[in-house]
């Protein structure tokens, strides 16, 4: 199995960056992570941050940024990317507001042209699924694929969450085969198996992430990335049980 650097999306540990960025920071290099995606800079400047993961010797695997950000402001995001040397700006969500028929429509014409704008300037734009898009549309694609097979496959990529998919009764492994060319970041999640599918430490719920991590080469995945949106543990706890559930596999 090829060696994919694995990284921890900074929303899992939310409540712990308002305290204590830096520290938060800190704790994660010290659970030996590669990387960290980030979902904010703690109140810190670009320059600031970056100077700290030199420090601590983490990599930026990816930058979730909303949308309405991208939309008025990419000259500055890219521009924060290139300090940041991250390769990767993912829009991440969709309010409530922003998921009718004509918002997906509206969206994939954005997507390629901030992609494209993107793409000229050495980055790379990816979309982060929920599992509302797998709801379908009046053509009866679902939104997901509107989304991807509507878009420019250079200049859109995606971040599949395999939690989300599995959630929505989706197989997240039929997902990464459909769009190989284009998930250089994956999202691995883990989901209990009792009715309220509530997120899980990685190996312990039901998503079938041998799978998952056998795409690696195929996909040509540059980073997973571990995410739990919430914990009935301490969350450092949890993301410590599931970097050793990877380390174990062999990554």
């Amino acid at each position: 199995m090829r060696k994919v650097p694995v990284a921890v999306q900074m929303y899992t540990l939310r409540d712990e960056c308002e305290q204590d960025f830096f520290g938060t920071l800190k704790r994660v290099a010290e659970l030996g992570f590669d990387g960290v995606e980030l979902a904010g800079y703690g109140g810190y400047s670009v320059l600031e941050v970056k100077g700290m993961l030199d420090k601590l010797g983490l990599k930026v695997a990816g930058n979730h940024v909303p949308l309405e950000e991208l939309q008025t402001n990419l000259d500055r995001v890219i521009e924060d990317q290139k300090i940041l040397r991250n390769q990767y700006v993912v829009c991440p969500y969709l309010f409530p507001h922003q998921r009718s028929e004509e918002d997906y429509q509206s969206l994939v014409p954005f997507l390629n042209k901030a992609g494209e704008i993107c793409h000229q300037e050495g980055l790379t734009l990816c979309y982060h699924n929920h599992d509302f898009e797998l709801e379908p549309l009046s053509d009866g694609r679902k939104a997901l694929d509107t989304i991807f097979m509507d878009t420019n496959p250079e200049y859109v990529k995606a971040e599949f969450d395999v939690y989300w998919l599995t959630k929505a009764d989706d197989n997240p492994v039929e997902w990464l085969k459909r769009y190989q060319n284009r998930t250089p970041l994956v999202h691995l999640k883990d989901m209990t198996l009792d009715e309220e599918k509530f997120f899980a430490e990685l190996g312990t719920g039901g998503v079938d992430l041998q799978a998952i991590l056998g795409r690696a080469e195929e996909n040509e995945v540059k980073w997973w990335i571990i995410e739990q949106d919430a914990s009935r543990r301490d969350p450092f706890e949890s993301i410590e049980m599931s970097i050793q559930y990877l380390k174990k596999a062999g990554l």
